[in-house]
């Protein structure tokens, strides 16, 4: 009887139909789906992190060089629409004279060093700066340095952009 009753049951689910099939593959493909967007959302985050880390850390390597040099100069001088090139200028006690140019190219900060006109000594200060006047520019005042530096980092929509502004005054008295 057991064996009678197995067997047509057997007999009546003899495989998977094709609504079954279908509505597996849907529930697949739909967590694949999210899987895939969820992973899409990740990395785009990330990377938008990473520029803004990247930006952030030029601009203010940027501010810090500039600074230094700012708070031991005794002399500013700025050029053009932007101010740069900046020229730093001082003199030490035993009539050494250093001078510190800082100018913009190929998105970068130059940092060019003189001593006693022997030179120059370069270092690329910041890579990503952003060579726009309205967004990279400084400006003196009776020995205070108005510098405002951006950083951008990405392409098209994605881009990150950190902007540091300082206000450095001189010592031209060390």
């Amino acid at each position: 009887m057991i064996r009678r009753i197995l067997a047509f049951i057997r007999r009546k689910q003899a495989g998977t139909s094709l609504i079954e099939l279908i509505v597996a593959l849907a529930v697949t493909a739909s967590i694949g789906l999210g899987a895939a967007v969820s992973s899409a959302q990740v990395l785009t985050q990330t990377s938008r992190n990473a520029d803004y880390t990247t930006a952030s850390r030029h601009t203010l390597n940027a501010v810090q060089w500039v600074s230094g040099d700012v708070q031991m100069a005794q002399t500013i001088e700025t050029e053009g629409a932007t101010g740069f090139p900046l020229t730093l200028t001082r003199m030490t006690w035993d009539n050494v004279v250093y001078q510190v140019v800082y100018d913009l190219e190929d998105g970068g900060l130059v940092r060019r060093y003189y001593i006693d006109g022997e030179g120059p000594y370069e270092t690329l200060v910041a890579e990503y700066i952003n060579p726009d006047a309205a967004l990279t520019h400084c400006s003196t005042d009776n020995g205070v340095l108005s510098l405002t530096i951006t950083g951008s980092v990405g392409e098209g929509d994605l881009v990150s952009s950190v902007t540091k502004v300082r206000q450095i005054t001189s010592r031209p008295n060390l």
